[in-house]
């Protein structure tokens, strides 16, 4: 999906976004449910060759006051032909931690620092995180971006947003199609922003210095 960048003064109305056409996700076919530590194990090489992932998380979300999350529950990460999704379970974490912490892979998101700290509560420290959230100061937008209006502003797509499938149970052993395809589009659609915002070069110096560092530290390992 390559387009140009186009020039809009902020802030996009939701009237403008959702008469946008459809954002175009990942086939089902292109999304897998990671389960068991089998699994992982058969796309451990695959998984330890990529240089770049859209990632994003999912937990089951919490109603009370003081009422702290038990998540992440499901774990996604993405490249361009392919979405993983990992309900997690001590295995899985165990097995997804060297990825986590890998400062040669690149996870690339919106809206990090609660993953982070989440992650660093069940003891992974997470490196080579990207948070696309304000890289988009080249369109007028000081402040944190979505990922429904970085698509807009990148690609003049909706990315339609179901608060009842954000809100759903993720903890459930089996996961609907609605959610499947949800958590997929999450991870993937981030993927897609952060290749336009590289290629077009309308990350923030910082940023375009910290991928160059961790992109080289990758080719030297190589």
């Amino acid at each position: 999906m390559q387009m140009d960048t186009p020039q809009h003064t902020p802030p996009l109305s939701k009237e403008y976004i959702r008469a946008l056409p459809a954002f175009q996700n990942l086939a089902t076919a292109h999304i897998l449910v990671i389960q068991t530590l089998e699994q992982c194990k058969a796309i451990q090489a695959e998984l330890t060759s990529i240089q770049v992932f859209g990632f994003d998380t999912e937990s089951k979300p919490t109603f009370k006051v003081g009422e702290q999350s038990t998540g992440p529950h499901l774990i996604q990460l993405a490249t361009p032909n392919q979405a993983y999704l990992f309900q997690v379970s001590s295995e899985i974490l165990d097995f997804l931690k060297p990825i986590l912490e890998n400062e040669q892979q690149l996870k690339v998101g919106f809206g990090l620092k609660n993953d982070t700290h989440i992650f660093r509560r069940i003891g992974i420290q997470c490196n080579a995180m990207i948070d696309l959230s304000k890289s988009f100061t080249s369109f007028g937008y000081r402040s944190q971006v979505g990922i429904q209006t970085a698509i807009a502003l990148l690609f003049q797509r909706y990315f339609a947003k179901s608060k009842k499938i954000s809100t759903s149970n993720w903890s459930v052993q089996h996961l609907s199609p609605q959610q499947i395809n949800y958590a997929a589009a999450d991870a993937y659609a981030a993927l897609l922003c952060f290749e336009q915002l590289y290629q077009q070069q309308l990350l923030t110096t910082q940023l375009l210095q910290q991928i160059s560092r961790i992109l080289q530290g990758s080719a030297d390992k190589a």
